[in-house]
């Protein structure tokens, strides 16, 4: 199906069950334990072996000599894979760095060696008697440092986040000079970690020469396809099975070293063999969210029109990799005739830096939000007010193209109005509660809307049950929920006449979960799917398919009905298609905004921060399961007051490595960090984004939180803190006095 006029009324316009706030069909296995994720998949191999990665122990460097006689000769061993015996292999084209690495050594942590044994506790030991003698290079690891002679570089996210080098509209530099009132800042965000629970996981099996992987992937057809380049073998002799993912935000879209180990070990060992990268190999050998160095300037009249705006950002990868595109919502978001946003990437020796958690404008609003609060203050402006004031409509490069559906100025209207803002003091430091120094802060939240092929394939059987087949992924955010409403909604039937099986690699190829691109893709090529099953159904019974009604588990027309499942009495209809898209995404911007207001308050005596309260209000597009997008983006909104108060990995300046490689040293929310949290969706459909008129919605509900949570410590102590996280060393000798 070609999606590229606007999208007219049509059957799930119906909203018996989309729109609805459903539970989630996957609830009851993930409650009791029987979602079978990668590395439990119990059912699908006899007696496989376990593989245990040894990483590099230097960032940078080679490989002299590995003695491997005493690790071969422990207990239990059956196989050990280096560079040296593993073949020839290529590197993905989503892969900075090798994913086995020797004898160079790109990072630290590149996996160098997989040791099989018949258990876990063999390999793992065994592990430990590998012995590695290397040559250590000098390397890059200071991001300030190289930041000096880092180059101007361009780069796409791949998620909706994308900007030249440099781009330019109108006379920046002389505006800002001009511009009676100007702030000119430079912010920083700290390298940060996926941390999601379950971690890359894989169990690997050879049937001859075809291999099948049961693993944790985000992104299936993209996973197939560099298993085989990698491997070097056709792409029609991998599979990939991933139905459960527990957690990914990025780091599981691309393939990782446990997947091409775990094929590699069992092709040496001879068995299946399942494989779990160790939790600190997880911060360092996979990917992770590259620190940035963020310069904005702002120049506004009086009235708090900005008349300048300009992004600067510097960050780092490994040589061959991109930058973090932290300015890709200032191309976009704010009024300002005269504009320059430009990225520098400096190459460092680090571990591998790619998609996390809104890759783009998380990090970018984090600064872009704090300095629209600066400059309210400069103008002596409220801080939501500045932001309405500086509203557009349309691209502001490409004045021509309007936006689809802008509703940031509803968001921070009823936003304000529901978090009571008007009772905020605009003065600083002024608000007590004992011992507690109290702040409200404010930041706009914005996220593109991506549009993605997307196929699925639908069958009907004699009973009138549906199923759907399709290699999307559940990670955690509702899919299989919102393709079986989907599915119910286009036949008539109702949810527990509906069948969904997700993530195989044989099933029609989706555009797969990241980026809050899956489920306005995924349910569109489910409709697309279903429109073909309908038509087939109709011609079936003798229907006009233009005319006939799918309602109660019937199909009608007229004075005529029949049952669906008369349809497939003679034998299971199957019908398959996808979603393409025209050119509806270019002749309009299509993004979703938020609203994001925090209360804060900071321990006068300790520095110590605590949230108190949140809320979001949400418009992006038609919202096809309340229940489970109140999750999403409560989520994310948790994910904000991580990055904006504690996440942040520590560089080891002299080795390479980032430090706190665990759950130990690597500081997320728990329950106890997180207040109660309120959500609104706004009622918004998006005729110009697919036939379901959604967008996304789950990174949404991070981008701009940080900077909500920054503003609210603010307001509440008058001490700025322009680089994250902000910790309580950052502000505690600049309090206010305690009497």
């Amino acid at each position: 199906m070609k999606f590229d006029t606007p999208a007219g009324t049509n059957p799930i316009d119906q909203l018996k069950v989309i729109g609805k706030p459903t539970d989630r069909i996957d609830g009851p296995l993930k409650t009791t334990g029987r979602a079978p994720y990668a590395y439990e998949r119990h059912d699908v191999v006899a007696n496989p072996a376990y593989g245990y990665v040894v990483g590099a122990a230097i960032a940078k460097g080679s490989i002299r000599s590995m003695d491997l006689r005493a690790a071969k000769a422990a207990p239990g061993v059956l196989a050990i894979v280096t560079a040296e015996n593993a073949g020839k292999l290529g590197k993905g084209n989503m892969n900075t760095a090798k994913l086995l690495g020797g004898p160079d050594i790109q990072h630290y942590h590149q996996a160098v060696a997989v040791v099989v044994a018949e258990t876990f506790e063999q390999a793992r030991a065994a592990a430990q008697l590998v012995r590695v003698d290397y040559a250590r290079a000098e390397g890059r690891f200071d991001l300030a440092e190289e930041a000096k002679r880092a180059p101007l570089d361009g780069e796409n996210s791949g998620e909706g986040s994308a900007a030249p080098p440099i781009a330019r509209v109108g006379n920046f530099e002389g505006a800002f000079k001009a511009a009676p009132v100007t702030l000119d800042a430079t912010y920083t965000t700290p390298d940060h970690t996926h941390a999601m629970m379950e971690p890359h996981a894989t169990i690997a099996a050879w049937n001859g020469d075809k291999l099948t992987l049961w693993t944790s992937n985000q992104m299936i057809a993209w996973g197939k396809s560099e298993v085989a380049r990698t491997l070097g073998i056709p792409k029609e002799n991998v599979r990939l099975d991933s139905p459960y993912v527990g957690g990914g935000f990025g780091g599981k879209l691309f393939v990782r070293a446990d997947a091409i180990l775990a094929a590699l070990g069992a092709r040496a060992a001879g068995r299946p063999v399942k494989l779990a990268l160790q939790r600190p190999l997880i911060a360092n050998n996979t990917t992770h969210r590259p620190a940035t160095i963020q310069r904005i300037r702002l120049g506004a009249d009086r009235d708090g029109r900005i008349t300048a705006i300009a992004h600067e950002s510097t960050s780092g990868d490994l040589p061959g990799g991109g930058p973090e595109t932290a300015v890709s919502q200032t191309r976009l978001l704010y009024a300002g005739e005269n504009r320059m946003t430009a990225m520098r990437l400096a190459v460092l020796d680090l571990p591998e830096g790619n998609a996390m958690r809104a890759p783009g404008e998380a990090p970018g609003m984090m600064a872009l939000e704090v300095a629209m609060d600066e400059m309210a203050e400069k103008l002596g402006m409220d801080p939501v007010e500045f932001r309405i004031v500086n509203d557009i409509q349309f691209d502001p490069e490409k004045p021509e193209r309007r936006y689809s559906q802008r509703q940031l100025n509803e968001c921070l209207r009823l936003g304000a109005e529901r978090f009571g803002w008007s009772k905020r003091n605009p003065k600083p430091g002024q608000v007590r509660d004992g011992r507690w120094l109290v702040g409200m802060g404010v930041a706009a939240g914005f996220r593109n809307n991506l549009l993605m092929k997307s196929a699925a394939r639908v069958r009907l059987d004699g009973r009138g049950v549906v199923t759907v087949e399709t290699d999307m992924t559940d990670i955690g955010t509702g899919s299989y929920t919102i393709i079986a409403q989907t599915a119910a909604e286009m036949m008539g039937v109702p949810l527990s006449y509906v069948v969904v099986k997700l993530g195989d690699s044989d099933m029609p190829a989706s555009a797969g979960s990241g980026g809050q691109w899956g489920a306005n893709n995924a349910t569109a090529g489910v409709y697309a799917a279903c429109v073909k099953l309908r038509e087939a159904v109709a011609a079936k019974l003798g229907f006009n398919s233009a005319d006939a009604a799918f309602a109660d588990g019937e199909v009608r027309s007229g004075n005529r009905r029949a049952r669906l499942a008369d349809a497939a009495t003679a034998g299971e209809l199957v019908a398959e298609d996808q979603i393409e898209y025209g050119d509806l995404g270019k002749k309009y911007q299509q993004s979703t905004f938020a609203s994001h207001f925090v209360e804060a308050a900071v321990d006068s005596f300790t520095g110590e921060i605590r949230v108190r309260r949140m809320l979001a209000v949400c418009a992006a597009g038609r919202i096809l399961n309340p229940k489970a997008a109140r999750s999403q983006v409560i989520g994310a909104m948790t994910m904000g007051v991580g990055a904006a108060i504690m996440e942040e990995l520590a560089v080891d300046k002299r080795f390479g490595f980032f430090v706190n490689h665990d759950l130990a040293g690597y500081e997320v929310p728990v329950h106890a960090d997180i207040p109660h949290q309120d959500v609104i969706f706004l009622d918004e459909v998006d005729p110009m984004s697919s036939p379901m008129k959604a967008k996304g919605v789950g990174e949404l509900g991070l981008c701009g939180v940080g900077g909500a949570v920054a503003n609210a410590i603010y307001n509440a102590t008058g001490v700025r803190v322009r680089d994250y996280p902000t910790t309580l060393d950052k502000h505690l000798t600049r309090l206010p006095p305690i009497a």
